[in-house]
Order: structure tokens, then sequence, then C-alpha cells
């Protein structure tokens, strides 16, 4: 929270292809929803046209490909929470969605991505087999 109090009244744009979001820095170094209008110090463009392609990226432990424009001392703060904090979704959508529904779409994600992890652990095909294997 220090590291973002010393940018309040900020704002970051976060985007991905028709999708963004503005968020304001609040004086006790908290993000909150800034008008649409606002205009942005910085802006953070997920580079990735496919959502399959981030989802891989983050799965390799990669961080996936960000345009940055604006603020380089903000881009900076923003780089380290994203590397050093740890963002509990599931209770933020509760706020949203309500808390079973919540729960249920975090067990979800958290079932296919230990999935995914697990197949691309395996080294094995969609088959079954290993890679290159006749069916």
């Amino acid at each position: 929270m220090d590291r973002l109090a010393r940018h309040k009244g900020r704002v970051v744009l976060f985007q991905w292809q028709a999708f963004s979001m503005c968020f304001l820095v609040t004086p006790a170094g908290l993000l909150d929803l800034a008008a649409p209008s606002a205009a942005p110090d910085l802006s953070l463009t997920l580079a990735d046209a496919y959502a399959a392609d981030m989802a891989q990226a983050v799965l390799r432990g990669d961080k996936p490909a960000v345009r940055i424009e604006g603020d380089v001392q903000l881009a900076a703060e923003v780089n380290w929470l994203a590397d050093h904090v740890r963002w509990d979704i599931e209770e933020d959508l509760a706020r949203v969605i309500g808390d079973v529904p919540a729960h249920t779409l975090g067990q979800i994600v958290r079932r296919m991505l230990q999935a995914l992890r697990s197949f691309a652990g395996s080294g094995r095909s969609a088959a079954g087999g290993p890679p290159g294997a006749a069916p």
C-alpha cells in the first residue's frame, strides 16, 4: 500500500482487446475504479490476442506479454505488485456474484489449472500416448 500511496490520484488503464478497466490509486494506496473518461497515466495492454496463449504462458510460469505506455515509475510499482502480491480473486468475485457461485467458479478454475499442469507435466499428447506416437 505504501508503494502505491506515493502515486495517489494516478490512473492505470488495463486493456485486452475490447475489454478495459481504469483504476484510480487512492491516498491509502489501494486501487478503486476510476471514471471511464479518466485520462490514464499508465496503460497496460495485454498483447496476446488469444486467452489460450496467455494461459499457456502463465502455466509455463511466464508473464503474459504486455505493452506499457506512460509513467515509468508507476509501471515499476505495478510490476512489483504483480510479482509480490497474491490476488484472492474468489473473494472479490464473491462481492459481485455471491459466495457460493464465486467458490464454485474458483474450484472449477483450480481443477482446470491442476489438470492442465498435470497434462503439461506428463508430456502426453491429447490421445494419451507419448508425443509423436501413433494412436
